[in-house]
């Protein structure tokens, strides 16, 4: 019974992120928002021009509208798996050097059968912000675990 409150609790209150400039293949130095004001911890969806979910590769740098942009690690979930704990990194390079994990975020992933949700905390820092991408496969098996 809890399993079924908190899937509905997440995958039916959250917020959506659908800027256009937040996906992955977005590329303008001169854009440099960050999700480190104005940008509460709870759920969020990635909708509409922004993709479907979080990408899980690294996303080169001036990318998704920031400087140091947001990729997910570890892999989305199963709906059998329930929430989960992954790490967000996010990749910085300058001259000489480069980090895919410069700085990084521990959130929550959900996958609620057609979509995925995460908890998304601030950014350490700016400007880093969360990616998003459009979805190429998905691993969404929704009705598969109900009726198994």
């Amino acid at each position: 019974m809890f399993f079924f409150f908190f899937f509905y609790l997440a995958c039916s209150n959250y917020k959506t992120l659908s800027e256009a400039d937040r996906e992955k293949g977005f590329s303008n130095s001169a854009v440099r928002k960050c999700d480190r004001f104005n940008f509460p911890k709870t759920w969020y969806r990635f909708t509409g021009s922004a993709g479907q979910q979080m990408p899980t590769q690294v996303v080169p740098i001036n990318h998704c509208g920031t400087h140091a942009p947001g990729w997910l690690t570890g892999g989305h979930p199963t709906v059998a798996q329930g929430v989960v704990f992954r790490r967000v990194c996010f990749h910085w390079a300058f001259r000489n050097f480069n980090s895919n994990c410069l700085w990084s975020v521990n959130i929550r992933v959900q996958n609620c059968g057609d979509f995925f949700v995460y908890e998304l905390p601030r950014t350490p820092t700016c400007n880093l912000r969360y990616c998003g991408e459009n979805l190429i496969g998905r691993n969404l098996t929704f009705f598969t675990f109900l009726f198994i």
